[in-house]
Order: C-alpha cells, then structure tokens, then sequence
C-alpha cells in the first residue's frame, strides 16, 4: 500500500481507531505499576529503551528534551486493508482550521461547513503487529513513568511518541500530560476523555522513508501552551466529525464550550483574552480570562 491510496481523512480515522484500542488495552491489562521509585528522570531515556528492546525486540528510539519525553517507533508498514469496512456518516467538513496563542490572544480561526449527510468507508485499519509494538511502547513509558524517583527532581511534563510508517512515509505523533496518563491509569479519566485530551498530529515526508533513528524529527520541549492549542483543534475536528453534532447546532457555541473546558482542565491561565473567528459567517467573539473562567464548560 502507498500513502496516495489512502486518504488524509482515513488515515486520521485510523489513527484515533488506534488509540481507542491502545486506550482500552491500558486499562484491561496495565493498571498496575511498581510502588518503590526505581528510575531518576536522567534514566528515562535508557529504561524505556532497553525494557522495549529486551522484553518485546522492539528499537525505540527515545530523547528527553526539557521536560517532554520523546518516543520514536519506527515500523516498515502500519495499515491493512479491513475485510470488514466500518462505514460512518460525514456531516460537516473541516475546510480551515488553526489555533494559535498570539501576544496573549488565544485566536481560534475555523471554516466548517455543514453539508448533506453522506456515507463513507473506512477501510484499512492498523495491523495487529503494529499495533502490539504501540501498546508495547506505551507500556513501557508508563511503566517508567510510575517508578521514578519523585523525591529527586520532577517528572516530564509531556509524553510524545511518535510512530512511524517508514515504507510509505507517514507518521503518527500523539502527545500525552503526564497527569492524564495516571488520571487513566487509576480511573480517575474516562478512556473517551484522555483519547480526546490527547492531540493527534499526521505528517506525511518523503523524508520519513527509511528513518529508522528519527533523524527527521525536529525534538523539542513541548509547553503547555502549545498542547492547549493543540488540543483544542483535536477536539473540534473529533467534535465535526461525529454523527451526532446537528447542523442546526450553535457552532460558535459548540466551539467556545471546547476551549473553555480545555483551558480549565489544566489551569491554563497564560492569556488575556479569547477570540473565535467563524470565518464561514464572519462572526467574532470575544471574551477576556475572566469571562471564560466563568463561563461553564458542560
């Protein structure tokens, strides 16, 4: 299979596929972690490795920068096709779309477009060898994540790993907060909410093709910031594509009550204000830190 038969939109769908099902396997078979600290935040880098590699033949590669921990999963192939296509109704389309803090202004710019509900196909799905090296590395991180040294120095902040189809030259990039990790782990985060605070970013690079260290991967610490509008984007696109959301449906509204939610979730208080610009009806809305903190999110 080669990137061009397969659609952004389906791979996307794929992806959060795959995270529904890493999300559940975390539940039903990783609740368990170590009470006795045994790693320091300088050992995360190699422990993750070496419990990958010795446990499950797995080569990850891992790079801590700052306080965001990078995990980089090279696989020669990823998807196959699905003998038993899911079909699923599109109701809207997600034309233009960006997020972005800017001199202390949370802008949020969107054209989405309500359009007559039409029937799709998803068919390919994630290969079952794919998928048990992902679940394999995520448990991993965790499990290094749940025995480190806390009494020594803090623990990273921001979890990204990264998988990578080096055959046909695409990837995957998911990035977790460590607090949602554990807020799963001990069911304190319903695995529908941490699939929805977890960003998802698809890239498709010639480069990527036969990238077996991540040496194409520009490793960065991740601010709070930046995964706030991250998520924020995550949320509306999961927002327009399901079925469910009517066309008839306050759009604005649907939106502010996303950023409002995200922005309180984490206590994200590093802006002035909030401004939505609806950009298929030209309406703006604007509210400052304060009226946001106040709005309710349900």
């Amino acid at each position: 299979m080669t990137r061009s038969r397969l659609s952004s939109k389906n791979l996307a769908r794929a992806a959060r596929n795959s995270l529904i099902l890493l999300t559940g396997a975390l539940l039903i078979f990783g609740c368990s972690s170590s009470t006795q600290p045994s790693f320091t935040k300088k050992d995360i880098e190699q422990a993750v490795h070496d419990i990958c590699l010795k446990e499950s033949k797995i080569d990850v590669k891992t790079k801590l920068v700052g306080s965001t921990f990078w995990a980089y999963l090279p696989l020669k192939g990823m998807l196959v096709k699905d003998k038993n296509p899911k079909k699923y109704t599109v109701k809207f389309t997600v034309e233009q779309l960006i997020c972005r803090l800017n001199e202390g202004r949370l802008e949020i710019y969107y054209l989405i477009k309500p359009i007559p509900p039409k029937e799709e196909t998803q068919g390919y799905k994630f290969d079952k060898a794919a998928l048990d090296k992902m679940y394999s590395t995520l448990a991993a991180i965790r499990r290094v994540v749940f025995s480190l040294d806390h009494s020594k120095d803090e623990e990273p902040r921001f979890y990204c790993m990264v998988t990578a189809d080096i055959k046909d030259g695409f990837e995957i990039q998911e990035v977790s907060h460590y607090l949602d990790l554990k807020k799963l782990t001990y069911g304190l985060l319903s695995s529908t909410e941490y699939q929805h605070r977890t960003p998802q970013e698809i890239k498709s690079d010639p480069k990527i093709i036969g990238d077996e260290t991540g040496s194409h991967i520009l490793y960065k610490d991740i601010t709070l910031a930046e995964f706030i509008t991250q998520q924020i984007e995550h949320r509306i696109k999961l927002k327009f594509e399901k079925a469910e959301m009517e066309k008839k449906s306050d759009m604005d509204k649907e939106i502010l009550r996303l950023v409002v939610y995200t922005v309180k979730a984490y206590d994200f208080k590093d802006f002035k204000e909030v401004v939505l610009y609806n950009l298929g009806t030209n309406n703006k809305v604007l509210l400052n830190r304060a009226a946001i903190f106040a709005t309710p999110s349900d």
